[in-house]
């Protein structure tokens, strides 16, 4: 059961961090200065936007070719990431839209404004996209980025991860998240992760290590569910994204 009308989940705001966290510095500017103010959704919040594979190019969930030159293909280690985008009921949301972004194995973003000194990939432009299909299911092939340096403290570093930004059933299920990899002993040295408030909490965001789904001679997998609002959302750190 839900409690709201319009039928989504509202969200456990203590099962977050908190939005001022002064050891992850950039929260303190951008951190609100007072308290939030909750207001009933509208019905386009609560029914769209509405999301079909037309949008879709040919290799949009494959990272790997979709920057590259012809017979080129991204530098570094191959892998596949799936799993399922679910309600608080773990029931499967089909045609959301999950997009994704990230470094290329050096660590390094191909952004303007990128300041690391890893070189680009000229076949690897980190970004793709990808709609669930009827229960909740998605994939996509790429590589797995390194981790990088970033000017919070005198030395601190990202661990490896890859942003998702992901549209549910309506904007009301709007979640930008972040999935780390299992085993990485820098997601546990990193004042953003640093910020959520239980070790039960960060592991939503570890994706697994799945040898069965592995392509030999090619791609290892990571499994990483995300779950759309309610007790168990899967969060991104002290920022509450969507309604």
């Amino acid at each position: 059961m839900t409690d709201k009308p319009s039928g989504l989940f509202h969200r456990d705001r203590s099962w977050h961090p908190a939005a001022l966290t002064p050891p992850y510095k950039t929260s303190v500017k951008r951190s609100p200065a007072a308290a939030p103010i909750s207001m009933p959704s509208t019905l386009s919040e609560d029914t769209g936007p509405v999301f079909t594979r037309d949008i879709l190019g040919p290799q949009d969930a494959d990272l790997i070719h979709n920057f590259a030159s012809e017979g080129q293909s991204a530098i570094g280690p191959r892998i596949i990431v799936y799993g399922r985008v679910l309600d608080e009921n773990g029931r499967g949301i089909p045609n959301a839209l999950v997009e994704v972004w990230q470094a290329n194995a050096g660590g390094r973003y191909r952004h303007k404004k990128e300041s690391y000194l890893a070189p680009l990939d000229p076949n690897f432009g980190g970004c793709g996209r990808v709609i669930t299909d009827e229960h909740g299911n998605y994939e996509f092939h790429t590589i797995q980025p390194g981790p990088y340096p970033w000017p919070n403290g005198p030395n601190d570093w990202r661990p490896a991860h890859i942003h998702f930004s992901i549209f549910g059933a309506s904007f009301g299920q709007r979640l930008i998240t972040q999935m780390y990899f299992e085993g990485d002993p820098m997601i546990w040295q990193c004042p953003i992760v640093g910020t959520i408030p239980s070790r039960e909490a960060i592991e939503t965001l570890v994706a697994a290590l799945d040898m069965r789904r592995t392509v030999p001679m090619d791609a290892r997998a990571y499994k990483f569910d995300i779950v759309l609002r309610g007790v168990r959302q899967t969060m991104f750190e002290n920022r509450m994204e969507g309604l």
